[in-house]
């Protein structure tokens, strides 16, 4: 997209990963038209700077580019095909940048559906979290067309690295395949953490030599600090873990793939949500395992005594 003249994005979804993309990209110069069903959400972002419509259809009717950032599958197929969505309002030539992490075989079946109607698709879900959101700093994994990749890569940059992978759908499959690396490394450090436990080790100081190894990681680096610290609150949260592994175990399911591991690691995360921490954050899978061991590795408030 040229900058000559300010590209025109609609952003819709602006929860606790979606404003601060939004911000960014208007931040680079973007036209940011944003939108949210939650109107407390709305409110929170036009507090924040930006400029905000009270229905969909405004911001799509003059979009060069769509950006979508939701919960799941249904709130996407909606924005594209509702009435108040994308094939009843954009013009041909409009790009729908999906960042949400949805199903792959959902984003290649939508793809097709707007290049039927002269529209394209990239699908491109993030890694890297609030913390990356909001330094603009996501890993952004994009599928699509290569030249359809290059008319929004100006948008996406605002917002993080962009590695095209593959066709229309690539971009979920690639997340799919890091979510999974991503909770089983959780799951691994659990374990360790829960092994020292029982052993009487500082957890802090079992991270600590860890870090220094092979063993070492971004989750021990960037979660275990909470995991350590007895801290549950929500970065990325649980539910969404939940969702993000059974969009991994279908598709592996759905092409014969065996994934024992993402299958194990889902179902002590489903636990989890058993438990009442389906709103934690996705390192909280630490208290599932004190559940099973019987043991304590961090105290819920760093600061009390033993006891």
């Amino acid at each position: 997209m040229s900058r000559s003249a300010p590209t025109v994005v609609a952003f819709a979804g602006l929860g606790v990963m979606g404003l601060p993309m939004a911000r960014n990209a208007a931040a680079a110069g973007f036209d940011v038209r944003a939108y949210d069903v939650d109107p407390a959400a709305a409110e929170r972002a036009a507090a924040a700077g930006l400029r905000t419509v009270g229905a969909l259809p405004e911001a799509l009717r003059a979009a060069d580019v769509v950006v979508t950032m939701l919960p799941d599958t249904p709130q996407v197929e909606e924005v594209v095909r509702g009435g108040e969505g994308v094939l009843a309002h954009c013009r041909p030539g409009t790009v729908l940048v999906d960042m949400s992490t949805v199903s792959p075989g959902a984003t290649a079946d939508l793809a097709a559906e707007l290049a039927a109607r002269g529209l394209a698709m990239v699908d491109a879900p993030v890694s890297g979290g609030v913390r990356g959101a909001r330094a603009g700093e996501l890993s952004i994994m994009a599928g699509g067309e290569a030249a359809d990749v290059e008319r929004v890569r100006a948008v996406l940059s605002a917002l993080g690295r962009v590695t095209h992978v593959g066709a229309a759908g690539a971009g979920q499959v690639v997340k799919a395949c890091n979510q999974v690396a991503v909770a089983l490394t959780i799951q691994a450090a659990c374990e360790a953490f829960t092994l020292g436990a029982r052993f009487g080790v500082d957890p802090e100081a079992l991270r600590a030599a860890l870090l220094g190894g092979a063993a070492s990681s971004w989750v021990l680096e960037h979660l275990g600090p909470q995991m350590t610290g007895g801290d549950d609150s929500a970065g990325f949260r649980i539910a969404l873990q939940v969702k993000d592994l059974r969009i991994a175990t279908e598709a592996a399911s759905a092409s014969g793939t065996p994934l024992p591991g993402a299958a194990g690691v889902l179902q002590l995360y489903l636990a989890a949500v058993a438990g009442g921490q389906a709103g934690d954050g996705n390192q909280a899978l630490t208290r599932v395992y004190e559940r099973l061991a019987g043991v304590t590795i961090a105290r819920r408030d760093p600061g009390a005594p033993e006891g």
